[in-house]
């Protein structure tokens, strides 16, 4: 009997966004996965694994390498991304799903930044039956409705009734309350002057 050597040729892995992957046989173009996927880019893991979010996305005719990993991302989280500063901790090492993971936190965190501009209201209620407003508005904002008013009390019935218009707080102000107090408790319960059977 003779010695027999069989080879398999690698195949080049793809990971999604959710953690599920699939293969492609060699030689392959990212154009055959993006076909499939439109709306997509693929990422080298080599690229995410060092630059992050500021990863590049691979051209639709470029050759996927065998035995490489890449990862499969939605173009509308690619396109409206900034430079994000990048912190360093040392020679952190860090596997494929954790840095995927990271870049999902990362983008969550730049979005919510975005929400941060806008005018809220907070309404609480104290157990004596006062309401506490905390009213948050951009700088700017605050600034023309002052030029814009005669005196501080103007301004600030303004400022009250825009918030009122866009968040929709009128129904938890105008809402009645109920009595917060506690009722008082007798010991001993009056009996009546006559029982009648």
């Amino acid at each position: 009997m003779g010695n027999a050597l069989g080879g398999r040729k690698k195949a080049a892995k793809i990971m999604k966004i959710d953690g599920t992957a699939f293969k492609v046989k060699p030689p392959a173009q990212a154009i055959t996965v993006l076909r499939d996927h439109p709306g997509h880019a693929l990422l080298e893991s080599d690229e995410v694994k060092r630059l992050a979010v500021r990863a590049r996305p691979l051209d639709p005719d470029a050759q996927l390498q065998r035995g490489k990993l890449y990862f499969l991302v939605e173009l509308t989280q690619l396109r409206g991304r900034g430079a994000p500063r990048r912190a360093w901790s040392g020679q952190l090492q860090v596997g494929a799903k954790e840095r995927l993971e990271s870049l999902r936190l990362t983008r969550r965190s730049m979005s919510d930044l975005s929400l941060a501009g806008r005018c809220s209201v907070d309404v609480e209620e104290a157990k004596d039956g006062a309401v506490r407003l905390r009213v948050r508005l951009p700088k700017v904002q605050v600034e023309k409705l002052m030029q814009d008013s005669r005196d501080a009390a103007e301004a600030a019935n303004k400022i009250v009734q825009l918030c009122v218009e866009k968040d929709g707080v009128q129904q938890k102000l105008l809402q009645p309350t109920a009595d917060h107090r506690k009722e008082k408790r007798t010991r001993f319960v009056v009996t009546p002057d006559e029982i009648i059977v």
